[in-house]
């Protein structure tokens, strides 16, 4: 089902229509076959890129499309309920080009930026570690400062675009002054002392390579820190934020895909002589999916909205990636059950989705720590 969006420009509905007529012909065809594979769509990127679908919240200036983010956010969802994988990775891509973008000065931003959103180049982004995930300034990957270069040694975990990114964006510890204690860079993939380990055999997203990083005396250039020593922890936060609002969109679309999919099957089977969306049992169950979807659609446009208007947006950014996830989550479980033994085999892609929407509920912050950072938004400031 094409779902009617109030956009706030003609420019913004061009770009929806793109995006649907991309998702429509290059994504949908092939997202089963290559899951499947265990395939990584690198070209898909490159064909995003060239369509300006990279760099749709960054300026102009730089390659991008300057759009309002609840615009992005709106093209992200159609990505994903197309493909989950080329979803998750344009998200993880526009994060990983966030620090850039809002902490680098004026001549970083010049040389770098129209690359990383002009579609040449991929991200990924690179904190978590193996004892340091929702801890994030427990990390331990330490950058010493040796000359004009700073040398990095340590391990990063679960990498989205591991191994096949182009460039990372790190946080790394640069002394040991606790959450003050961390920094920013950004690192070119190829660079001598860095690697990619295996990728995670995951229950879904597998066309998405999910590796550990390692940094063995990698030689960043000191010019590429992205703010100053110290500030790094508070700019993993900040892309996080955005980033949390990406995965949302993201729940959205394969709750929707779940959703269509359900719908269209129940409005087909025949029992006991009549399609089975006309027994009021499976008709309450499709209107609990609908009512889950479009709510966690406000919620993401909601702090959307609030962020592009320049308003603190943190708390809703939260609750919007923890309605959205559990919401794809329930929804593509439910969508099996409408499909009852179909759903179960993998001549539907109801199986798929449920696999996808389980790891939503856990990266990019999970579910139990929004809980903890809205219940924090809520308490009487000192």
């Amino acid at each position: 089902m094409t779902v009617e969006r109030l956009l706030p420009s003609t420019e913004a509905a061009d770009l929806l229509a793109l995006t649907r007529e991309i998702a429509r012909d290059e994504l949908a065809p092939r997202a089963a076959a290559d899951e499947a594979a265990s395939e990584f769509p690198r070209d898909v990127f490159r064909l995003l890129g060239d369509s300006g679908l990279l760099g749709l919240p960054y300026p102009e200036a730089f390659g991008g499309g300057e759009q309002p983010y609840e615009v992005y956010l709106q093209v992200l969802e159609e990505i994903a309920a197309a493909w989950m994988t080329v979803g998750v990775g344009l998200s993880v891509h526009t994060m990983a080009c966030f620090p850039l973008a809002r902490f680098g000065t004026d001549e970083q931003r010049e040389e770098r930026l129209p690359e990383l959103i002009g579609g040449t180049l991929l991200g990924g982004y690179a904190l978590s570690e193996p004892h340091a995930g929702s801890d994030a300034a427990s990390l331990s990957t330490r950058a010493v400062l040796d000359g004009e270069e700073y040398a990095i040694n340590g391990a990063k975990s679960w990498i989205t675009h591991g191994g096949a990114a182009d460039f990372y964006t790190l946080m790394a510890r640069t002394s040991d002054d606790g959450p003050r204690g961390i920094s920013c860079f950004l690192t070119e993939a190829g660079a001598p002392g860095i690697s990619a380990g295996p990728p995670e055999h995951k229950m879904g997203l597998t066309g998405s390579p999910t590796t550990p990083l390692y940094f063995e005396d990698a030689r960043v250039p000191a010019r590429w820190r992205i703010g100053a020593e110290g500030d790094g922890l508070k700019i993993a936060l900040c892309a996080l934020d955005s980033g949390r609002l990406g995965i949302a969109a993201c729940a959205v679309g394969l709750a929707q895909a779940a959703l269509d999919l359900a719908v269209d099957y129940a409005s087909q089977r025949q029992q006991f002589g009549k399609p089975i969306i006309e027994f009021q049992g499976l008709e309450f169950l499709l209107a609990d999916m609908a009512a889950a979807v479009h709510t966690a659609r406000a919620t993401y446009l909601d702090a959307a909205r609030r962020r592009d208007a320049g308003l603190p947006f943190s708390q809703q950014a939260s609750v919007a990636k923890l309605a959205a996830t559990d919401a794809a989550m329930k929804v593509t479980t439910d969508a099996v059950q409408v499909l009852g033994g179909a759903g179960y085999t993998r001549d539907y892609p109801a199986e798929r989705y449920m696999r996808e929407a389980k790891v939503l509920q856990i990266f990019e912050g999970t579910n139990q720590i929004q809980r903890v950072l809205i219940a924090r938004g809520l308490r009487p400031a000192k």
